[in-house]
């Protein structure tokens, strides 16, 4: 009778996967190790298939592994791969991305992330950028960095202004005063005089 009552326990409790397949990741070359870690997860099938999405964009079986791990520990699905392979493609490292995830804001921050690398700020930047991101404190988003950026500020301005708190209204501000400064540089009339001839 306790047997019976642990085993209905056990089977109602836990969402239980038992019929994953785990093929998909196999053919995609993912070790036999890491498949035994995903199935002691309980991985679902839906799950496989974002792990699919990650091992095509070349994603390692460990940080899968561990994306599934973050996920299963706030209680829920893993359902970001998208958002990681757009990190991985903009050429954030695994140890980045796992770092996101592990604030649960891959989805939540990966599109501003890309934004920074595209603005063409360095490493060094963007990670400071980022960990401010991740930690709660106030950033500006990337289209007011890039605005701020193509006004002439330079990178060491612009962290200046987000070290300082610098909201999006105040960029909007000032990148609104520098375009226009900057529209009507060199814009006076000069009057030509024509020579008389003799």
């Amino acid at each position: 009778m306790l047997l019976g009552v642990f085993i209905l326990i056990r089977m109602s409790g836990c969402h239980q996967h038992p019929l994953t397949d785990y093929r998909p990741l196999d053919q995609l070359g993912m070790w036999s190790s890491n498949v035994e870690q995903l199935k002691t997860l309980n991985t679902s099938d839906m799950e496989v298939a974002q792990l699919v999405k990650l091992k095509q964009a070349g994603i390692g079986d460990d940080a899968c592994v561990t994306l599934i791990t973050q996920a299963h520990l706030r209680q829920h699905l893993f359902t970001s791969a998208d958002s990681a392979v757009n990190l991985a493609r903009a050429g954030y490292p695994e140890l980045v991305i796992l770092e996101i995830a592990k604030t649960d804001q891959l989805d939540i921050i990966s599109g501003d992330a890309v934004m920074l690398r595209l603005i063409g700020l360095s490493d060094s930047a963007v990670d400071s950028i980022l960990h401010r991101r991740l930690k709660g404190q106030a950033t500006m988003s990337s289209a007011e960095i890039g605005r701020l950026k193509n006004t002439g500020l330079t990178e060491k301005q612009i962290l200046e202004r987000i070290n300082q708190g610098m909201t999006d209204p105040q960029a909007d501000k000032e990148s609104s005063l520098r375009e226009a400064a900057r529209n009507h540089a060199n814009t006076g009339f000069v009057r030509t005089r024509e020579r008389k001839s003799r």
